[in-house]
């Protein structure tokens, strides 16, 4: 391997274990209560290091924000692209649910700071949101054209889909046990992929 690409890979593996970190910080301690000498320590690097890699703490923030966003975006992609019908919806959903555990730092730190930094809330809107709501949103239509899917506005039932995802993350988070057992993470993901393919209601 030449000198430029390991130079790389070790700088893209200190940026790993920089916001790997932070994310770890932020979510126990809060974004203003942390130090960036906290930052570092828990990184394993010097203090001046951690500003040759990031211009300030804000923009770590954004990067463990954004970074992990877009990782879950991928991950959606991936799983929407492979499902093999329209109506394994409700176990690609399930899949989802049960691997919210993984991301409960990246999903109590955007809750927390989202609230204290406008700017944070519209890129995560901006980048992440609105790209998701179109995966899925295309999705949709596809089902609908195929006669798999009601008829229904297909944003519409985009946003309720990643709704679905956003509110169970936020209950994981805040409302439920701090370790809920596979059992209960299991019957909440059936519950909601049961929900949102058919509703509440009896059928009559």
């Amino acid at each position: 391997m030449q000198l430029s690409s390991r130079l790389t890979v070790a700088q893209t593996d200190l940026n790993s274990r920089i916001l790997a970190a932070a994310q770890h910080l932020f979510a126990r301690q809060g974004f203003e209560k942390t130090t960036t000498r906290q930052l570092a320590e828990a990184a394993g690097i010097a203090e001046g290091t951690l500003f040759r890699h990031f211009e300030n703490k804000k923009a770590i923030l954004v990067a463990v924000v954004t970074q992990g966003w877009s990782e879950m975006l991928t991950d959606l992609l991936i799983q929407l692209s492979e499902m093999g019908s329209y109506r394994s919806v409700a176990q690609m959903m399930r899949e989802r649910m049960l691997s919210l555990h993984k991301q409960a730092d990246l999903m109590r730190v955007c809750f927390m700071e989202a609230q204290f930094h406008p700017d944070l809330r519209d890129r995560i809107q901006t980048e992440i949101i609105n790209k998701m709501t179109s995966v899925v949103e295309a999705f949709i239509q596809t089902g609908i054209e195929r006669g798999t899917y009601r008829s229904l506005n297909p944003k519409v039932v985009a946003r309720v889909f990643l709704g679905m995802f956003m509110i169970a993350g936020f209950s994981q988070n805040t409302l439920m046990d701090e370790h809920p057992s596979l059992a209960f993470q299991q019957e909440m993901a059936e519950t909601l992929a049961d929900i949102f393919l058919n509703g509440v209601l009896v059928q009559s």
